[in-house]
Protein backbone atom coordinates (compact mmCIF):
# COMPACT_ATOMS: atom_id res chain seq x y z
CA UNK A 1 0.00 0.00 0.00
CA UNK A 2 1.30 3.02 -0.79
CA UNK A 3 0.20 6.16 1.30
CA UNK A 4 0.48 9.18 -0.67
CA UNK A 5 -1.64 7.09 -3.27
CA UNK A 6 -3.90 6.88 -0.39
CA UNK A 7 -3.57 10.60 0.85
CA UNK A 8 -4.07 11.93 -2.73
CA UNK A 9 -7.62 9.37 -3.11
CA UNK A 10 -8.75 10.34 0.06
CA UNK A 11 -7.76 14.12 -0.11
CA UNK A 12 -9.38 14.63 -3.24
CA UNK A 13 -12.91 13.14 -2.23
CA UNK A 14 -12.73 14.72 0.67
CA UNK A 15 -12.62 18.58 -1.50
CA UNK A 16 -15.46 17.17 -3.95
CA UNK A 17 -17.52 16.13 -1.39
CA UNK A 18 -16.67 19.62 0.60
CA UNK A 19 -18.34 18.04 3.94
CA UNK A 20 -17.21 21.37 6.09
CA UNK A 21 -18.26 23.90 3.20
CA UNK A 22 -21.14 22.16 2.44
CA UNK A 23 -21.96 22.93 6.80
CA UNK A 24 -23.68 25.59 6.19
CA UNK A 25 -26.25 23.79 3.92
CA UNK A 26 -26.39 20.64 6.56
CA UNK A 27 -27.24 23.45 9.12
CA UNK A 28 -30.02 24.73 7.46
CA UNK A 29 -31.19 20.98 6.57
CA UNK A 30 -30.91 19.84 10.51
CA UNK A 31 -33.01 23.01 11.08
CA UNK A 32 -35.98 22.36 8.26
CA UNK A 33 -35.84 18.37 9.17
CA UNK A 34 -35.50 18.78 13.17
CA UNK A 35 -32.67 16.06 12.81
CA UNK A 36 -30.30 14.17 10.76
CA UNK A 37 -29.71 11.02 10.66
CA UNK A 38 -25.81 10.16 10.77
CA UNK A 39 -25.58 6.45 10.27
CA UNK A 40 -28.34 6.24 7.50
CA UNK A 41 -27.32 9.59 5.31
CA UNK A 42 -23.58 8.03 6.15
CA UNK A 43 -24.56 4.73 5.21
CA UNK A 44 -26.53 5.72 1.74
CA UNK A 45 -24.33 7.64 0.65
CA UNK A 46 -21.36 4.74 1.08
CA UNK A 47 -23.58 2.38 -1.12
CA UNK A 48 -23.67 4.69 -3.73
CA UNK A 49 -20.24 5.31 -3.89
CA UNK A 50 -18.97 2.29 -3.52
CA UNK A 51 -21.88 0.77 -5.99
CA UNK A 52 -20.59 3.53 -8.48
CA UNK A 53 -16.68 2.25 -7.74
CA UNK A 54 -17.43 -1.29 -8.82
CA UNK A 55 -20.43 -1.12 -11.25
CA UNK A 56 -19.23 2.44 -13.38
CA UNK A 57 -17.22 0.22 -15.40
CA UNK A 58 -19.41 -1.92 -16.47
CA UNK A 59 -22.20 1.14 -16.71
CA UNK A 60 -19.72 2.97 -19.10
CA UNK A 61 -18.81 -0.30 -21.46
CA UNK A 62 -22.69 -0.46 -21.85
CA UNK A 63 -22.58 3.22 -23.19
CA UNK A 64 -19.60 2.68 -24.80
CA UNK A 65 -17.05 4.93 -22.89
CA UNK A 66 -13.85 4.44 -21.65
CA UNK A 67 -12.68 5.37 -18.59
CA UNK A 68 -10.20 8.14 -19.48
CA UNK A 69 -13.01 9.60 -21.59
CA UNK A 70 -15.22 9.49 -18.44
CA UNK A 71 -12.23 10.80 -16.90
CA UNK A 72 -11.89 13.84 -18.93
CA UNK A 73 -15.42 14.88 -18.90
CA UNK A 74 -15.30 14.13 -14.83
CA UNK A 75 -12.18 16.39 -14.42
CA UNK A 76 -14.17 19.10 -16.28
CA UNK A 77 -16.82 18.82 -13.68
CA UNK A 78 -14.60 18.82 -11.45
CA UNK A 79 -13.44 22.03 -12.22
CA UNK A 80 -16.33 23.55 -12.33
CA UNK A 81 -16.84 22.40 -8.55
CA UNK A 82 -13.40 24.09 -8.10
CA UNK A 83 -14.74 27.41 -9.49
CA UNK A 84 -17.97 27.09 -7.34
CA UNK A 85 -16.06 27.05 -4.21
CA UNK A 86 -13.38 29.52 -5.42
CA UNK A 87 -15.17 32.31 -6.64
CA UNK A 88 -18.48 31.62 -4.97
CA UNK A 89 -20.52 31.40 -8.19
CA UNK A 90 -23.84 29.32 -8.37
CA UNK A 91 -22.94 27.02 -11.51
CA UNK A 92 -24.57 23.98 -10.62
CA UNK A 93 -28.71 24.35 -9.20
CA UNK A 94 -30.57 22.47 -6.86
CA UNK A 95 -33.55 20.55 -7.42
CA UNK A 96 -36.85 22.40 -6.29
CA UNK A 97 -38.88 20.37 -4.05
CA UNK A 98 -36.21 18.02 -2.62
CA UNK A 99 -36.96 17.48 1.17
CA UNK A 100 -35.06 14.83 3.87
CA UNK A 101 -32.39 13.23 5.56
CA UNK A 102 -31.21 11.06 2.32
CA UNK A 103 -32.10 13.63 -0.40
CA UNK A 104 -30.59 16.07 -0.31
CA UNK A 105 -27.83 15.23 2.28
CA UNK A 106 -26.45 11.57 0.99
CA UNK A 107 -27.88 12.50 -2.73
CA UNK A 108 -26.95 14.66 -3.98
CA UNK A 109 -25.18 16.27 -1.54
CA UNK A 110 -22.62 14.24 -0.59
CA UNK A 111 -22.36 11.59 -3.24
CA UNK A 112 -23.70 13.60 -5.95
CA UNK A 113 -22.53 13.72 -9.35
CA UNK A 114 -19.41 15.23 -8.41
CA UNK A 115 -18.76 12.75 -5.96
CA UNK A 116 -19.25 9.75 -8.66
CA UNK A 117 -17.42 11.14 -11.31
CA UNK A 118 -14.81 11.70 -9.35
CA UNK A 119 -14.55 8.15 -8.47
CA UNK A 120 -14.89 7.18 -11.73
CA UNK A 121 -11.81 9.83 -12.51
CA UNK A 122 -9.64 8.69 -10.20
CA UNK A 123 -10.23 4.92 -11.66
CA UNK A 124 -7.70 6.30 -14.56
CA UNK A 125 -4.95 6.80 -12.18
CA UNK A 126 -5.29 4.41 -8.91
CA UNK A 127 -6.24 0.84 -8.36
CA UNK A 128 -9.96 0.46 -6.83
CA UNK A 129 -8.24 -0.55 -3.50
CA UNK A 130 -6.73 3.00 -2.88
CA UNK A 131 -10.21 5.01 -4.18
CA UNK A 132 -11.94 2.25 -1.53
CA UNK A 133 -9.55 3.16 1.15
CA UNK A 134 -10.13 6.64 0.26
CA UNK A 135 -14.27 6.36 0.51
CA UNK A 136 -14.10 4.67 3.63
CA UNK A 137 -12.34 7.34 5.28
CA UNK A 138 -14.42 9.92 3.98
CA UNK A 139 -17.48 8.10 5.22
CA UNK A 140 -15.90 8.46 9.15
CA UNK A 141 -15.19 12.17 8.23
CA UNK A 142 -18.93 12.67 6.97
CA UNK A 143 -20.04 10.82 10.48
CA UNK A 144 -18.34 12.30 12.55
CA UNK A 145 -18.75 16.05 10.69
CA UNK A 146 -22.61 15.14 10.72
CA UNK A 147 -22.67 14.66 14.60
CA UNK A 148 -20.67 17.51 15.17
CA UNK A 149 -22.62 20.51 12.93
CA UNK A 150 -23.52 22.77 15.14
CA UNK A 151 -20.14 22.51 17.35
CA UNK A 152 -18.47 22.85 13.84
CA UNK A 153 -20.31 25.91 12.98
CA UNK A 154 -19.14 27.47 16.04
CA UNK A 155 -15.75 26.86 15.96
CA UNK A 156 -15.32 27.83 12.39
CA UNK A 157 -17.65 30.91 12.31
CA UNK A 158 -18.67 32.44 8.97
CA UNK A 159 -15.17 33.72 7.69
CA UNK A 160 -13.73 30.49 8.63
CA UNK A 161 -16.26 28.45 6.73
CA UNK A 162 -15.67 30.45 3.85
CA UNK A 163 -11.91 29.85 3.90
CA UNK A 164 -11.71 26.68 4.61
CA UNK A 165 -14.33 26.17 0.95
CA UNK A 166 -12.36 28.39 -1.16
CA UNK A 167 -8.72 26.74 0.44
CA UNK A 168 -10.27 23.11 -1.10
CA UNK A 169 -11.85 24.64 -4.39
CA UNK A 170 -8.23 25.72 -4.87
CA UNK A 171 -6.84 22.17 -4.00
CA UNK A 172 -9.50 20.63 -6.44
CA UNK A 173 -9.03 22.86 -9.17
CA UNK A 174 -5.70 21.55 -9.56
CA UNK A 175 -6.59 18.16 -9.18
CA UNK A 176 -8.74 18.49 -11.62
CA UNK A 177 -6.26 19.92 -14.29
CA UNK A 178 -3.78 16.61 -13.36
CA UNK A 179 -6.55 14.50 -13.88
CA UNK A 180 -7.66 15.95 -17.10
CA UNK A 181 -3.90 16.10 -18.59
CA UNK A 182 -3.14 12.42 -17.24
CA UNK A 183 -6.61 11.72 -19.37
CA UNK A 184 -5.44 13.13 -22.22
CA UNK A 185 -1.95 11.72 -22.28
CA UNK A 186 -3.67 8.59 -21.92
CA UNK A 187 -5.53 8.81 -25.55
CA UNK A 188 -1.96 8.61 -27.26
CA UNK A 189 -1.51 5.48 -26.24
Amino acid sequence: MDINKILTVTFTLFAVIDIIGSIPVLIAQKNKTGDINSWKVTLASGILMVLFLYAGRPILKIMNLDVHSFAVGGSIVMFLVGLEMVLGLDIFKEEPGSSGTLVPIAFPLIAGTGTLTTIMSLKANFDDNYILIGILINLVIIFIALHLLKWLERILGKAGLVAVRKFFGVILLAIAVKIFSTSLQAFGK
